[in-house]
């Protein structure tokens, strides 16, 4: 199960760092928002925080630290990867462990995260975000409902 979830990760890492290289210099390069539909625009958001902008001050350490806690949770997850038996845990843990590395390379060259996709509706605009931040968010999703799943297995 390591070398699957490992997988995933570096898979998430690659599309994700050649989605952001593509929209910064290929299709945003002009920094305007570009509107594809109603719905779905394609802008350019520097966040310095966490998900959703959190926690983003005007600190010079702060991408440093963000990074520390980033790395010290992979470290985790990677502890947890090494005593998954399913395939499906461990393709989520990869997801989530991918989509931090991913962010926190952002965060070495730039000093914030690159986010470029924009959802709103009826004027209430989802925080932007990357193909690293759906990893992160798919893989946290699977591991809830295998959870359940399994617990729910369990007890009968």
């Amino acid at each position: 199960m390591m070398r699957l979830g490992l997988a995933i990760a570096a898979v998430i890492i690659v599309l994700d760092q050649i989605s952001k290289w593509w929209m910064m210099d290929r299709v945003l390069a002009s920094g305007r928002s570009i509107t594809l539909t109603s719905f779905f625009d394609l802008v350019v958001v520097w966040n310095r925080g966490v998900s959703f902008g959190l926690f983003s001050r005007d600190w010079d350490g702060a991408p440093w630290a963000l990074s520390a806690v980033a790395v010290a949770v992979v470290v985790l997850l990677t502890i947890w990867l090494t005593r998954q038996h399913s395939a499906l845990a461990a393709g989520a843990i990869g997801a989530i462990i991918g989509g931090a590395i991913a962010n926190v390379i952002d965060r070495a060259r730039f000093g914030a995260v690159f986010d470029f996709i924009d959802i709103h509706v009826a004027g209430w605009h989802w925080p932007a975000f990357n193909l690293a931040d759906s990893a992160i968010t798919v893989g946290v999703v699977v591991l809830l409902v295998d959870s359940l799943l399994r617990g729910r297995q369990a007890k009968t």
